[in-house]
């Protein structure tokens, strides 16, 4: 069963707004929902480690609730839903958490067993807990963030696993736009960052010339501000 994980009001907006954001343990995921905490937002987060988890959000201000679970299991799907429901929302989902796969990895030497977790975690998981908020996301035009990446529209060697899987999300991405008008749906490439998924992707490199997660934050901010129309962004 999932963990939960609350921290009291410290006060809010006068309209309070609800997001969902997964894979908030560390880097873009943490940075992100920091700058929404800070901006007065309620938070559902989750991670799949517990403890990595409750240890991230600990001081972040105001109420949020941390679930800690997998986005590929439908009952943890449904568990942050309803938790967003409790909490007068969901007005965003941000579809942050995932893998990177076996990398750097050429496709004729990469581990077909290994795709299906890829495309679990990054394409479907986040598909079908879109599925479950779209009615509430109607009922307030709220908005999904689903990150992706540069690698979903250029041919890196070595990144067809994970490239592919946001190259799929990118395309579902868009006919969702297409096919509902009451939503913002933005596929958000947050660039190279200093992280450790990227680090991953560089074994034994230095990547400390890499902008940190929280470089981002204020593009975030503009984009969930202005609202443009759907589309892919670069924050």
């Amino acid at each position: 069963m999932p963990v939960t994980h609350r921290v009291p009001s410290v006060g809010f907006m006068n309209e309070t707004r609800t997001a969902i954001i997964t894979g908030t343990s560390r880097g873009l995921g943490l940075a992100l929902a920091s700058g929404l905490a800070y901006d007065g937002w309620k938070l559902i987060m989750d991670a799949r480690d517990a403890e990595a988890l409750a240890a991230a959000v600990w001081n972040l201000p105001g109420q949020h609730i941390a679930i800690a679970g997998d986005v590929t299991d439908p009952e943890h799907r449904a568990a942050l839903v309803e938790a967003a429901i409790r909490a007068g929302g969901p007005d965003l989902l941000v579809n942050n958490a995932g893998i990177l796969g076996p990398s750097p990895r050429h496709l004729a030497e990469y581990p077909l067993a290994a795709l299906p977790e890829v495309y679990e975690v990054n394409v479907f998981g986040p598909l079908a807990l879109t599925a479950l908020a779209l009615p509430a996301l109607r009922s307030r035009g709220g908005a999904i963030v689903n990150v992706t990446s540069d690698a979903a529209v250029e041919p890196y060697p070595g990144w067809g696993g994970y490239g592919s899987a946001k190259a799929a999300l990118e395309q579902a991405s868009k006919v969702l736009a297409a096919e509902e008008p009451s939503v913002r749906v933005w596929w958000a490439d947050p660039g190279d960052l200093r992280t450790r998924m990227h680090q991953e992707a560089f074994p034994g490199e230095d990547i400390s010339d890499r902008p940190l997660p929280e470089s981002v934050v204020p593009a975030f901010r503009k984009l969930l501000a202005n609202r443009p129309e759907s589309g892919r962004v670069r924050l």
